[in-house]
C-alpha cells in the first residue's frame, strides 16, 4: 500500500508492533493521539485534520483500539470518511476486536459509510473474535489490485499457519458460537478493574472494547518500565509498560490484560497495586 518515505496516519497509543511494521515497510509515521474524555477515550479529531495531508499514503485504524480500549463514533468516522476521500488516502482498518464492544455500543464499520469500501483494507483473525490466541489465523479484505501483493508479502514475512490452526479456525467460524456470546463477562471484568482501580484512586479510562485497559503511572511518579517491574516483582501483576506504544500517549500508562482473567482474582487488583505502587 506504500512506497518508502509515505506517510502513515496512526492512533496514539496503538500497538508498537503495528508502528514499527510500518517503519519495516518504509512508512514515516505520524500519529494522532486519543484525549482523556472523563470517561472515556476520544480521537483528537483537531488534531486528524490537521495532521492527514496529501502526503498522507494510508491510515491506520484499529476499532477498538489497542491498547486503549477506544471505540470511534459516528462522526469520528464521518471526519476520517471525509479526510480519506478528499486527499485520496487509504484506510488499513484492523479488525480484530470488532466483535468484543461494551455498553451496548453499536458496531460502525467503516465500509458501510459512502465510498469507504472502495478504499479500505480489512484485516481480521480468529485470534480476538474467537479467543484463538496464537493460532495465527487471518485474513485480509480489500481491492484488488492489492492481493497479488498482499499474498507475496506474507509468504516472506510470516510462516504459515499450520493444518490443525487452519481446520481449527474454520470448525469454529462455521460453529453455531457467536463472539458476542462472552462479551457480557469481558465487560464485568472491564467494570471489575474499573472499580478497583478508582477505589485505590488510580487514574483509569474504562475501556470500551477489546481486553485491556491502561492505567496511568506517571500521576504515582513512576514511568511505565519501572511501574511494571514493581507491580509484577512485588504483586505479581503482568502489566505491560506503554513506552514506544505511542507519542504522546505511552511511557505514563501500563496496560492490564483481563482477558484471562476471572473476576474474583480481579478484585484483588487494587490491593495488590497499592502494596506494589503506593
Amino acid at each position: 500500500m506504500i512506497d518508502p518515505g509515505d506517510e502513515v496516519v496512526l492512533t496514539d497509543p496503538i500497538y508498537a508492533g503495528m508502528i514499527n511494521r510500518t517503519r519495516l515497510a518504509g512508512g514515516e509515521p505520524s500519529f494522532v493521539p486519543y484525549e482523556n474524555a472523563g470517561d472515556e477515550w476520544r480521537l483528537d479529531v483537531d488534531a486528524l485534520r490537521e495532521t492527514v495531508s496529501d502526503d498522507t499514503e494510508v491510515l491506520l485504524l484499529v476499532n477498538p483500539s489497542m491498547p486503549s480500549g477506544a471505540v470511534l463514533n459516528r462522526e469520528e468516522w464521518e471526519t476520517i470518511r471525509d479526510l480519506c476521500q478528499a486527499h485520496d488516502i487509504w484506510l488499513l482498518y484492523n479488525a480484530i476486536w470488532e466483535s468484543v464492544l461494551f455498553d451496548d455500543l453499536p458496531l460502525i464499520h467503516p465500509v458501510s459509510l459512502p465510498g469507504m469500501a472502495e478504499r479500505t483494507v480489512i484485516a481480521g483473525s480468529v485470534t480476538k473474535s474467537y479467543g484463538m490466541i496464537g493460532w495465527r489465523v487471518g485474513w485480509i479484505v480489500g481491492p484488488e489490485e492489492f492481493m497479488n501483493d498482499a499474498a507475496r508479502t506474507h509468504i516472506y514475512n510470516t510462516t504459515t499457519p499450520g493444518g490443525i490452526g487452519q481446520a481449527g479456525a474454520l470448525a469454529a467460524i462455521e460453529s453455531d458460537f457467536e463472539p458476542s456470546e462472552y462479551v457480557p463477562e469481558l465487560q464485568r471484568r472491564r467494570d471489575t478493574v474499573t472499580e478497583q482501580l478508582r477505589d485505590i484512586g488510580v487514574t483509569t479510562i474504562p475501556s470500551k472494547g477489546g481486553w485491556m485497559q491502561l492505567m496511568n503511572v506517571e500521576e504515582l511518579g513512576y514511568d511505565s518500565s519501572t511501574a511494571s517491574d514493581l507491580l509484577l516483582e512485588e504483586s505479581k501483576i503482568a502489566a505491560t509498560p506503554m513506552r514506544h506504544w505511542g507519542d504522546e500517549n505511552s511511557d505514563q500508562y501500563v496496560r492490564i490484560v483481563f482477558s484471562n482473567e476471572p473476576v474474583d482474582r480481579l478484585e484483588e487488583l487494587g490491593d495488590r497495586v497499592e502494596s506494589a505502587l503506593l
